[in-house]
C-alpha cells in the first residue's frame, strides 16, 4: 500500500469519525440528552405517557429512587372532576384518589382543571400525583399536606393563592376522618413525613410560605420547581425548640427562585441541606438562612443579586465550631457574595448512597439546567 493511499484512508477515517461524533451529538440534542440528570432520565423518552411510572426511577438526592411507588398492586386513578368535598370526597376527584384508595396509587388528570380546595388535602403514603399532560391549578385552603406519610411524589402542579384554614375535620389518609388544628396557608406542608419527592411544580403567592418541611420530616428532594412572587419560600425545620429536626436531610436541586422572592430559599434549622445547581434570580432580604447550628452545602448555584448582595443570613447565637455553612463552586453576579460560617471549609458532605447520588454540574450551565423549571407544558404529540 502506497503512502498516498494510506494518507487517503487516514483522511477518510478522520472524516468518518467526525461524522460519527456529529451524528451522536445531533441525536443527543434531538432526544433532550442535554437536560439535567433528572429530566434526561424520562423526558428523552417520547413514549413517557405509556410508561409514566418510569418517572419513579429518575429521582435523586435524599429521597432516593421512588420505586416503591411502582410495581405490583399499583392502582391507576384519573382525576375527572375538579370539585372538592373535604368530608365525603366523590370518585373522580383529587381528594378521593389521595385519601380513599388503600393501595399504592398513581394519580393523573384527564384534562386541564382548576381545583379549589375547601380544606387541606392530606396525601396518603405511596401516592404519586402526576400532573404531566394537563395544566392543573390548585388553590384554596391550606392546599397540600403530607402528615406522617411516606413515599410521596408531587409532580407537575401549579399551586398558588393558598390560604390559612381554621380548625376542623377533613378526610385523611386511609379513608379516615381526622381533626386538624389551625393550618397555615402553605402550598405544600410536610409534617413528620419521609421519602418525599417534589418535582417540576410551579408555586407562588400563598398566604404563608410555599413549602414547609417540619417536625422530623426527612429524606426529601425538592427539584426542578419554580418558586416566585413570595415572601417566605422554603422552611426546613419546625422551630428552634424542635430538636428532632437534627436528623432532617433535604436536597434542593435544579430549582428556579424568582422573580420577586424575599427570603428562605431555604431557611434551615438543625438539619442538613444540600443546595445544588439552583438559579437565584435576586432576593430582597436573603437567599439562604439558618439557625440552631445547621449544616448547608451550597454547591454550584448561580446567585444573581438584586437589592441585597449577601446570600446568607443567620439568627441567634452563631457557634463557629458547630455551624457548617459552606459555598463550593458557586457563581455570583451583580455583586452577590457568600460569607461562610464554620470550620472545615467545603467539607460538609451529603454522603449519598448510590441511589441518591447525582453529578453536580458546573455553575456556568445553571441557566440551561433550570430553563424548564416549574410545571411543564406537554404537547399532544408526547413531547414534554
Amino acid at each position: 500500500m502506497t503512502s498516498t493511499t494510506t494518507q487517503q484512508l487516514s483522511v477518510l477515517s478522520l472524516i468518518s469519525f467526525i461524522l460519527l461524533i456529529s451524528t451522536a451529538v445531533s441525536y443527543s440534542e434531538a432526544h433532550g440528552l442535554n437536560m439535567n440528570a433528572i429530566d434526561r432520565c424520562w423526558r428523552s423518552n417520547p413514549y413517557w405517557r405509556k410508561n409514566r411510572q418510569q418517572l419513579a426511577t429518575c429521582s435523586v438526592g435524599f429521597a432516593g429512587k421512588m420505586t416503591n411507588n411502582m410495581g405490583r398492586n399499583l392502582m391507576h386513578y384519573q382525576v375527572t372532576d375538579p370539585s372538592d368535598d373535604p368530608i365525603n370526597p366523590r370518585p373522580g376527584t383529587l381528594r378521593y384518589g389521595a385519601t380513599m384508595i388503600k393501595h399504592k396509587v398513581w394519580i393523573t388528570f384527564k384534562k386541564d382543571m382548576h381545583i379549589v380546595l375547601q380544606k387541606p388535602l392530606l396525601v396518603s403514603s405511596f401516592t404519586a400525583i402526576d400532573g404531566r399532560g394537563s395544566t392543573v391549578h390548585i388553590t384554596g385552603n391550606a392546599c397540600l399536606m403530607v402528615v406522617r406519610a411516606t413515599n410521596i411524589i408531587i409532580h407537575g402542579l401549579i399551586i398558588h393563592h393558598c390560604k390559612s384554614q381554621a380548625a376542623g375535620q377533613v378526610m385523611g389518609p386511609n379513608a379516615k376522618v381526622i381533626s386538624l388544628g389551625n393550618v397555615d396557608g402553605d402550598a405544600i406542608r410536610l409534617v413528620t413525613a419521609s421519602k418525599v419527592w417534589i418535582d417540576h411544580n410551579t408555586l407562588y403567592r400563598c398566604e404563608d410560605g410555599l413549602l414547609d418541611v417540619t417536625r422530623g420530616s426527612t429524606d426529601i428532594t425538592i427539584s426542578n420547581n419554580w418558586f416566585r412572587d413570595q415572601d417566605k419560600v422554603i422552611l426546613l425545620g419546625h422551630d428552634d425548640g424542635y430538636v428532632r429536626d437534627r436528623s432532617m436531610r433535604v436536597t434542593v436541586l435544579y430549582n428556579h427562585f424568582g422573580p420577586n422572592c424575599n427570603q428562605r430559599m431555604p431557611r434551615i434549622r438543625y438539619g442538613y441541606a444540600h443546595v445544588a445547581n439552583n438559579l437565584y434570580q435576586g432576593w430582597t432580604q436573603y437567599a439562604i438562612g439558618g439557625s440552631m447550628n445547621p449544616s448547608v452545602k451550597s454547591e454550584a448555584n448561580l446567585f444573581i443579586a438584586s437589592k441585597s448582595k449577601q446570600v446568607i443570613w443567620s439568627t441567634g447565637k452563631v457557634e463557629e465550631a458547630k455551624w457548617k455553612f459552606h459555598s463550593v463552586r458557586d457563581a455570583f453576579e451583580n455583586g452577590a457574595s457568600f460569607a461562610e460560617i464554620g470550620v472545615g471549609k467545603g467539607r460538609v458532605k451529603p454522603n449519598y448512597n448510590p441511589q441518591q447520588r447525582f453529578p453536580v454540574a458546573d455553575a456556568k450551565w445553571i441557566r440551561a439546567l433550570t430553563s424548564s423549571s416549574g410545571a411543564l407544558r406537554c404537547t399532544s404529540n408526547s413531547k414534554c
